[in-house]
């Protein structure tokens, strides 16, 4: 079975957007680097993007476009398979690249990773997805980028549940720039 990896640039007190949903804190560490070099080094491991729509429509905004040619990750991930969930989306463009397919709910997320062959999947963002993904089971990988920032306010990247999910520490990594990259894998 294919692993669905869940991967967020968070604030130090666990936040994936500020107040008014600004990403500027990924600015902290998101230079380059340590990171580039890690996201460079797990998409070797990885063919299928997952994302929900919103994720989507900030993305495909940004990283099929000319905007992102100097991105060390740009051609990797362009070339990746493209899987939003979205109730309401009935396509996904991609700009020239090969356009998303469309699913409407997770039991087609588990037909993917059921699949006989292929790589591992990633989940960028989305956190709407991940809580419902990770309620369901379906997350292997809690992978956190933790941005040396705390601001106090903003989206939360985890679930408000009344049943904890309980996590098992794979690899903890402090960066030269103040940045942390911590992967878990779910236990419950």
């Amino acid at each position: 079975m294919r692993r669905l990896i869940f991967q967020e640039y968070v604030t130090l007190d666990g936040y994936a957007a500020g107040p008014d949903g600004g990403l500027e804190f990924f600015d902290s560490i998101a230079d380059g680097g340590d990171a580039d070099d890690d996201n460079l080094q797990l998409l070797e491991s990885i063919d299928t993007m997952l994302l929900g729509a919103e994720t989507y429509k900030l993305f495909a905004s940004y990283w099929p476009t000319d905007a992102s040619a100097d991105q060390p990750v740009a051609p990797k991930l362009n070339s990746l398979r493209l899987v939003v969930v979205s109730t309401r989306l009935e396509s996904a463009p991609w700009g020239s690249y090969e356009p998303g397919l469309v699913v409407r709910d997770l039991d087609a997320v588990r037909a993917l990773k059921a699949e006989d062959t292929g790589k591992d999947i990633i989940l960028w963002g989305s956190i709407m997805l991940f809580q419902s993904l990770l309620q369901a089971g379906l997350v292997d990988e809690v992978q956190l980028r933790i941005c040396p920032i705390l601001l106090g306010a903003g989206k939360s990247a985890f679930p408000d549940s009344d049943s904890p999910v309980q996590l098992e520490l794979i690899e903890a990594r402090p960066w030269a720039d103040g940045g942390v990259l911590v992967r878990y894998r779910p236990t419950s």
